[in-house]
This record gives C-alpha cells, sequence and structure tokens, in this order.
C-alpha cells in the first residue's frame, strides 16, 4: 500500500548526511526521490570505512529508497537537465555551500517561476547569509558553536567534548523533513509553493534550548542559579556490566535506595528530599551507598529491580546487543535485507508507523547513476538525445 507521500516527486541534490537522510525519511513515506550525483558520486561514496561491494555503510544508511543519476552539472547541458527535472517535481532539495548551486546556475526564483507548485529547500551549515555563511562546517563545528559540546562533561573527565554520533545533521534532517511537509500542506490549501531555508546551527541551537539552556531562558536578575536537567541522571557500574537510571523526585530516589538494599535510607527525608540531600556531607554518603549497592549487584538484576520500583533506567547496550534488545525486536524497528553487491545488510525502518497510509519501507539503495536511462526518459529525453549526454559525459559515473 503506497504511504502518505505517495506521488510527490523530489528531485534531490543533497550530500553528506543532513540532506540524504531528510529524502530519505520522505522517499520511505512514499515519496519518488532523485537523487541526482556529480559524476564522482555523493562524497559519501568515497568513504572506504565499513565497504563492501562498492558500497560502504553510511551511504547506505542515508540513501535507501532513492533513484540516481549522475549529472555533470558545470555543464549547460547538465544544468538543464536538473531544471527539467524540477519542472516536474514537487520538491527540490540542495545543501551545497551558500551561493554554489546559484553558480552552476541554478536559482529558486527561476525555477519556481517555471513551476509555481515547486517546493525549493536550500539547507547549510550556517545560513544562506551571514558572516559565516560560506565557511565549510561539519557536525562536531557546530555542535561546538550551539553548546552542545560544553554541556557534555562527566565530572570523572571534567571538560568538553563533542556526542560521538552526528546528531545536529540528524536533528537538521528531521526538522528539513518535518518544514517540507508542512509546506506540501499548505500547498493544498494555496496551490503555490514556496522557498524555505534551513540551516545547522538554528536547528541545533533549537533543539538544544528546552533542557541545555534552562539557565539561560528566564533571564530576570531575580531569577535565580540554573540547575542542570542531567545531575539527576546516573551511568553507573554494576558488577558485570553498567546501566543509567534517571530520578526525579522523592518516588524515584526511594525506589532506587530499595532496589539496592537499603530500605532505611529510603524512608529517610535525609536521602531522599532534595533539602536533605542538601545538608553538608550527605551527598557523599548517598553517592557511596548508591555506587557501592550496584557494584554489588548483575546487571539485568539492578534493571530489573529498578523497573520493579518504577524508576527509569536502561541496560547500557553495546552495539552488537541493539539487535537482541527485547523491545526491539517486539518493535520489529531492525531488518535484514540483501544488497545486490553489499550482501546481507540490517537496517531500522522509519520510526512513524500510519494506520490509513501504511509505509512500505524501501529497502534498495542505488548504485551510482543506476537510473539515469528511466530518470532521463520519464523527464521527456528522447534514446538519442539520452545517448549523446552518455556520450558527451554530461551523464554517467567516473568511479
Amino acid at each position: 500500500m503506497p504511504g502518505p507521500l505517495d506521488g510527490i516527486k523530489i528531485v534531490d541534490l543533497t550530500q553528506i548526511v543532513a540532506g540524504p537522510v531528510c529524502t530519505m525519511l520522505l522517499a520511505e513515506q512514499g515519496a519518488e526521490v532523485t537523487k541526482v550525483e556529480f559524476p564522482g558520486g555523493d562524497i559519501l561514496r568515497q568513504n572506504v570505512r565499513f565497504s563492501k561491494g562498492g558500497m560502504n555503510a553510511l551511504t547506505m544508511n542515508c540513501n535507501r529508497g532513492k533513484k540516481s543519476i549522475a549529472i555533470d552539472m558545470t555543464t549547460t547541458d547538465g544544468v538543464d537537465i536538473v531544471k527539467r527535472l524540477a519542472a516536474d517535481a514537487d520538491v527540490f532539495v540542495q545543501n551545497f555551500r551558500a551561493g554554489a548551486v546559484e553558480r552552476l546556475g541554478i536559482t529558486h526564483d527561476e525555477l519556481r517561476s517555471v513551476n509555481p507548485r515547486l517546493i525549493t529547500v536550500w539547507m547549510a551549515g550556517y545560513g544562506q547569509t551571514g558572516p559565516m555563511a560560506e565557511v565549510p562546517v561539519f557536525d562536531p563545528v557546530i555542535q561546538a558553536v550551539s553548546g552542545h559540546c560544553a554541556v557534555q562533561v562527566n565530572p570523572a573527565i571534567p571538560f568538553p567534548d563533542v556526542h560521538r554520533t552526528i546528531v545536529v545533521d540528524k536533528a537538521t534532517a528531521l526538522s528539513a523533513a518535518q518544514a517540507i511537509t508542512a509546506a506540501l500542506f499548505a500547498r493544498e490549501r494555496s496551490g503555490e509553493g514556496q522557498h524555505i531555508e534551513v540551516n545547522m546551527l538554528d536547528t541545533a541551537l533549537f533543539f538544544f534550548w528546552p533542557d541545555g539552556a534552562m539557565a539561560d531562558t528566564l533571564i530576570d536578575d531575580d531569577v535565580g542559579p540554573g540547575v542542570a536537567l542531567y545531575q539527576t541522571m546516573k551511568l553507573t557500574d554494576c558488577a558485570d556490566a553498567k546501566l543509567v537510571y534517571y530520578v526525579l523526585n522523592e518516588r524515584h530516589f526511594a525506589g532506587l535506595l530499595r532496589t539496592i538494599g537499603e530500605a532505611e535510607m529510603s524512608t529517610d527525608p535525609t536521602f531522599i528530599t532534595a533539602a536533605g540531600r542538601a545538608e553538608p556531607g550527605v551527598a557523599e554518603r548517598l553517592a557511596t551507598a548508591i555506587s557501592e549497592g550496584f557494584a554489588r549487584m548483575q546487571r539485568d538484576d539492578a534493571v530489573a529491580g529498578l523497573i520493579a520500583n518504577d524508576v527509569p533506567v536502561g541496560p547500557v547496550l553495546e552495539r552488537h546487543e541493539l539487535h537482541t534488545y527485547p523491545q526491539t525486536i517486539h518493535n520489529q524497528t531492525l531488518h535484514e535485507w540483501k544488497h545486490p553487491s553489499a550482501g546481507s545488510v540490517r537496517q531500522p525502518r522509519t520510526p512513524a508507523t500510519f494506520s490509513a497510509t501504511p509505509t512500505t519501507p524501501q529497502w534498495s539503495v542505488p548504485e551510482l547513476n543506476q537510473h539515469a536511462e528511466v530518470v532521463l526518459a520519464e523527464a521527456g529525453y528522447s534514446p538519442d538525445e539520452i545517448a549523446s549526454l552518455r556520450m558527451s559525459k554530461v551523464v554517467g559515473a567516473t568511479s
């Protein structure tokens, strides 16, 4: 059964992660996504880590369910192909460095003048204008300038650090995908497309702010100092492995203490109330009791005990444990399939499920330029024109 975006055509001039994940999500929801690449392919294709049969894991995890065509967009004929694809599309997405796509001769105003229903999406690191607009940037850099690194401080290793996953790229992908679907909804009312701009810096600050910037939200002088939300979170060593628990109130503290066998402490206001824990020496005594208590327990026993006491908790799973976690199995989150050149692949389905328009996961990832003939024919090119474009190397892969 077709997904909720069935019939929507998207021209995808994005590379790396933020743009490709955005359009992959839309492809999984039923859109027809044509990935337009330079002859050398998306930069991700050049990654040799976790690679097999000419495909690498990062490319596969960002480009499922798309068609691929390689076009030399430095040529007039190449740019003409892109414009012809846009003339028949619903959405056009690009994430080149600010100003780069315009230097090729592609502007969102021109694209929408030819196709007024088109939604154009310009994604960037810092934005399309401003002092940093043309500065090259990747996810960890945006983490640094948006406050994310500053709060990744473990008391045991007291210096800032980055998330060990490209969270800003993926957050930007989700923001752009949501904006696109909102614009499609608006188009149903107005009949007109529009231009959208999404950048990583704005996204990173938006995602950081609810909890990371509580102390910077209420800025009157009399508000008082802020308290970090994650002070109540703890990564803890058990006898055999680690877990993470999260305590927010007296009930949680009492349940935590019961779990580790400290029944007396669990009813003592000195240890379960914020006022009691603020007394000199109490926090240290509590920390010692908790640390020693968990050190006597096996991780799975501790997790079960905390769950029984209604304390939020989860085991720290290694990557090889993710696909055997009971809830992951129950949710049917991960799927194994065969790629023609890369062999066996394990990937997650997209998170949202739809009752009336259920999605069909697109268990395929295109080789570079795999769909050139199909894409060009659908755009109205004749067999002779397609052969000429291939002969002149306007269309075709170089790797």
